[in-house]
Parts: structure tokens; sequence; C-alpha cells
């Protein structure tokens, strides 16, 4: 399949056409994680940690060809969109780029960062053809669509729109040839309850990529709470004479769950498996979560080489809040968002178990025959650093919406030009972001700079449009001045600014659960703290609301 030039591909070109006018220029960019959880020895060999991708990765469906896996995961107003990993052993996991990577696949104009864009993708593959296929929902402009690719790694189609289908799509394709979609809906008969839900099923004509009109409707939610809210993110397995629907329930926040269904016929009687749920972790007993992990859900499963199951699923590392946030749940507060979790499978009288009733998500778990070591896997205590001495962008770098590329110079370090747009805007602003992927962690950058006017350059820490906050140089009363500007529910102040008239500077960012300290150093000086324990809950996804976790990266714009 011929791939399309990129627009992450223009940084190329623009990196020979020289340097910019006002600009800023970093040397470099690196992360560290500090999480305690993370500090004890494993064997790498034999364990891993859990989550298996940590940041902001949510939704993940996985799907074994061969000897080798594929992950992809939402990524909302983040452009490229869906993160491709590629692994061999479900636990190192390396991203190998984006599947939808070009601005005709995907258009992000209107996305709200942590409400908008992609909502949860599925990867399957078709033998009959040997065709992968990506399905997801745009849902910044309700479009739900597929991409096709036969080697996955070297691009995928152009959007093929689906007339039937909603929220959370889901291709199942069956031994006989037969290939199906499943997807969240409102039920034939309305709701009974406001947020009940159901899962509804349609023929895919895969040989001519259209989906049938008929239309049967699977399931309404379990049995195993009253009312359960919002049944989605199904998946389709056949496993012995069974087929299996297994499907998230209960909200995506503290009663999110997995449950899982039964049938001799896809058209036919589901059977709920009676010991529903299969994965949660709500209301469990506080003294058994030592590593607490909450929000379990959105599960995919998936069967390995030697027989045996495994599922990933989506969880949340939370801190502890205080007594004086707004609601009770905000007790536990995360600003790494939804994490991508591995467990194995369990089977119990023919019904597979992730984990089961009262036991907490461990942190470390045993998996034999693992191939790399723990430095190399994408979770843990992770170390990152990129010196943008190449024109080709590391594929964990995201944009906020689809970029303008000529504001992107790569090669001899990173130049950003400023553009109108601000963070606070739903527009394209200049920034490249990298996922916070620790609770406790440690960013810096080196950045040449010279301010005029109203511009602004630094790093910014990105939850959404209302909820930012930027460490940077601009001119306060004609002055080059160091400042930390913090957006909160919209409202924006400067908490600290301090005197800067030199050219190079480097920022630095520890953060630390909530609270998070912002330093600086001049060329051959020391560190100087411009502010230390900064609450930066209004980061947290419970307080600012949505799905996605903090980004943090350079940014410029010719505006405060």
């Amino acid at each position: 399949m011929k791939r399309l030039r990129t627009t992450l591909s223009l940084l190329t070109v623009m990196a020979a056409t020289g340097t910019f006018a006002q600009t800023a220029h970093f040397s470099y960019f690196s992360y560290q994680g500090h999480d305690a959880r993370f500090e004890r020895p494993i064997n790498a060999k034999n364990q891993y940690f859990n989550p298996v991708v940590s940041g902001y990765y949510p939704d993940p469906s996985v799907l074994r060809v061969g000897d080798t896996y594929w992950l992809v995961n939402s990524t909302f107003g983040y452009f490229p969109g869906v993160p491709l990993f590629k692994s061999h052993d479900l636990v190192s996991w390396k991203q190998v780029g984006s599947v939808l990577d070009r601005n005709s696949q995907l258009d992000l104009s209107t996305a709200e960062i942590n409400t908008g864009g992609v909502y949860a993708p599925q990867i399957s593959y078709n033998p009959k053809n040997k065709t992968y296929y990506m399905t997801t929902m745009n849902m910044s402009k309700f479009e739900v669509f597929y991409v096709k690719s036969t080697n996955p790694e070297k691009g995928w189609s152009e959007p093929i729109h689906m007339k039937y289908g909603g929220m959370d799509t889901s291709f199942f394709f069956d031994k006989d040839g037969k290939a199906y979609v499943v997807y969240n809906a409102q039920p034939f008969a309305g709701a009974k309850y406001p947020g009940q839900t159901a899962i509804h099923m349609n023929e895919f004509d895969w040989r001519g990529d259209s989906i049938k009109g008929k239309t049967w409707e699977l399931t309404t939610g379990s049995s195993c709470m009253e009312n359960p809210m919002c049944i989605e993110g199904p998946h389709l397995y056949r496993v012995g004479k069974y087929y299996y629907l297994m499907a998230a329930e209960g909200g995506t926040e503290n009663g999110h769950s997995e449950v899982i269904f039964r049938s001799k016929s896809l058209t036919g009687q589901w059977e709920e498996y009676p010991s529903n749920p299969i994965l949660t972790q709500r209301n469990l007993k506080e003294e058994l979560r030592q590593d607490k992990v909450t929000c379990t859900g959105h599960a995919d499963l998936v069967q390995a080489q030697d027989g045996k199951w495994w599922a990933v699923f989506l969880g949340c590392r939370p801190y502890r809040g205080d007594d004086s946030d707004p609601a009770p749940y905000y007790a536990d507060l995360f600003n790494t968002g939804r994490e991508t979790f591995l467990l194995p499978v369990t089977w119990k009288d023919g019904w597979p178990v992730i984990l089961e009733p009262g036991k907490a998500v461990p942190t470390v778990v045993d998996k034999a025959n693992l191939q790399t070591t723990e430095a190399e896997r994408p979770t843990g205590n992770y170390s990152f650093r990129d010196n943008f001495t190449t024109t080709a962008l590391n594929p964990q770098w995201m944009y906020l919406r689809n970029p303008v590329a000529s504001n992107y110079q790569l090669g001899n370090g990173l130049t950003l030009k400023p553009s109108e747009a601000t963070l606070s805007e739903i527009k394209q602003p200049t920034a490249l972001l990298f996922r916070q992927k620790n609770t406790s962690f440690t960013v810096e950058t080196a950045m040449s700079y010279t301010p005029e006017n109203t511009s602004i350059a630094g790093l910014a820490l990105m939850q959404n449009e209302k909820n930012h906050v930027i460490f940077g140089k601009t001119l306060i009363n004609g002055e080059p001045r160091l400042v930390l500007s913090l957006t909160a529910k919209g409202t924006t102040v400067t908490a600290a600014s301090v005197k800067d008239n030199a050219t190079t500077v480097t920022l630095k960012v520890e953060g630390n659960g909530r609270f998070y300290t912002f330093l600086y150093k001049r060329t051959d000086g020391n560190w100087q703290t411009l502010v230390s324990g900064v609450d930066c809950a209004f980061l947290s996804t419970p307080c600012a609301g949505g799905f996605a976790g903090v980004t943090v990266g350079p940014y410029t714009s010719l505006h405060q």
C-alpha cells in the first residue's frame, strides 16, 4: 500500500530551509520518572511492572498475528492519532509509529483536547485477505470509520466511513469468512434509566467495504449492578463452541468494570457470566491497595502462541488528595491519565476471568521468557532524552491537533516558530508534547529565546484548554522575565516571575503527586527555584474532566 507524504515528514523539508525569525530553540528535552512503586528489584526475564505502558495510553486494543503482537490506544485531540506498538512478548512494547498520521486521515480542527477526537480504536486482522483493520470514531466530527493495511508499519489507507455503527466499534472476523461489527448504541426500546446503553451488531462485508443494514441487539447490560450504566467497548471472540462478548460497564471512573457473556450463536441468546464482573477495582478494601489502581476496565483479550490468554485494560494510578477537594472521589487524583495494564486470564467453567473479585491489580506480575531488560520497556521509572539531532521525529511526541508543519524545524536541536494560537484556544498552537508517565518525575530542557512584544516560549504542561501551565520567558512591561503562568478552570494567573536578561536558560520541572516545583539555571550557573510546591491538582483528570492525562514539552506563542 503506497504511503502518502505525511505531515510529520514535512519537518524534513523545514530542516533544510534555515532558521526562522523570532523563534525558540531547544537543544534537548529529557524526562525521568521517580515513582516509589517501581523502586524495587524484579527479575526482568520473568517479571514485569504494571502498567506495561505508562502514561496517557487509554482504551488499549491488542492483536496477535503469528509471533507478533500489536497494540493501539486512544489519542482524543492529539495528532498523530492512535499510537501503534509492536511486541513479541506482550510486555516489551515499542512504538513504531501511529496509524492516523496524515491530515487526510484525521481532521482535529474542532477537537477539544481531552474530550474530542479519536475514541477507543480497535485493531483486528482478517486472515482471508491478510489485511489489518483499525476502526475508531472521530468524536469531534461524529465520524465512525476504519482504515486498512497489509503492513501496519508501512502505513494505512484513507478512512472508510461506516453508515452503521456507533461509539467503540470493533470488528470480528469469524472462521467461516463472515465478519461483524459490534458497538455501543442506544437500546432499541429506549433507555429505561439515565445512562443505560446497549451493544449492537451488524454484518460487515469486507469484500465490498460495507456494513449491512440488519442490526441485532446483543445486550443492554449485565445484572451484576443495579441499573448498570454505559455498557461499551465491546469485543467478540470465538473460543471452542462459544462466542464471547466482552464489554466495559459502569462508566469510566471508580465504578468501571468489565463484564462478559457467551452464546453458541452470534445472533442467538446471550448467557451472562454468573459472577460478573470479570475485572473491577470498585469497592475494594483500602488495606489491599498498597499500590492503588482504580477505574479498571475497557479490556481486550488475546491468546498467546502457547495457548495461554492475557488481557490488556486501562487503569489509573492515583495519588492522595485531601479533604478540601470538591468531591469524595477527588481524593484519588491522577495526572498520568488512563494507562495500559496487562494480566493473565484464568478460565473457570468455560469463562475467562481477568481478576478475582476483591483482589487488587498487582504491580509486579510473573511472566516467563521475557525478551528485553527492564530499562527497555515503556513503563517503570522511565527515562527519555531527545537531542533533536535528526529530522525524524520520535513517535512518542504529539501535537495539539493537526500541526502547522512550517512552525517546526528539526535536525540541529528543535526550533519552534510562534503562531497566533495559544493553549487556551481550539486552534493549532506550536507545541511538541510528551506524556507524563510517572506521578513523580523530572523534566528538563535548555532554551535559547529572546521574547518580543507579548510572545512567550518555554515548557507547557497541558491537560486541556482550561487547565494548563506555562513555564517560560516573556516580556512584562518591556522587561524579559521568566514566568510561571497557571490556567485553572479557564482563569489565568501569574504565579511567579523573575528578571532574566540571558539569551539561554535551562528549565526544570519536578513533579511529586499534586505538587510541582519549577527551577531554572543560567549558563554555567546553579539551579535556582522560581517557585516550589505549586498545587497542580487542577491538572488531574478527575478535577479537569475528560479522558486525557498531562503532557509536557516545548511551546511558543505570539501571545501570553
